[in-house]
């Protein structure tokens, strides 16, 4: 067994796409800011690094667009989804419930988000 594959079997997977976001938002704004992130939390089966080329890689593949990366940082950095009731969200709703699923597909398939 080689070393990453023994570190990710210890490491904390995500509920969701929209956790995996949230946390990527929160960990570079920290890192960005020079604050010392508490060594008590989980080790991530991901790095943020990991989540970075992800969005990259599905945005130049066309399957997130500029709209839904916008939706993406606004909501993002409020760290809570658009809500699809509230009529100034509405639009937002639906490119964050889209790219969330586009998001969930990839991390999936990486084994980045706990199977249920």
């Amino acid at each position: 067994m080689n070393n990453t594959h023994a570190i990710s079997l210890h490491a904390e997977k995500f509920q969701s796409a929209e956790q995996i976001w949230f946390w990527f938002l929160y960990s570079r704004a920290v890192r960005n800011s020079f604050v010392r992130q508490n060594n008590t939390a989980r080790r991530k089966i991901c790095e943020l690094v990991d989540v970075e080329t992800l969005i990259t890689k599905l945005y130049l593949a066309g399957r997130l667009n500029d709209e839904q990366l916008v939706v993406m940082k606004k909501y993002g950095d409020k760290r809570r989804a658009p809500h699809q009731y509230i009529w100034t969200e509405n639009s937002d709703a639906d490119k964050w419930k889209r790219a969330m699923e586009v998001l969930e597909s990839a991390c999936k398939e990486r084994g980045w988000i706990e199977e249920q």
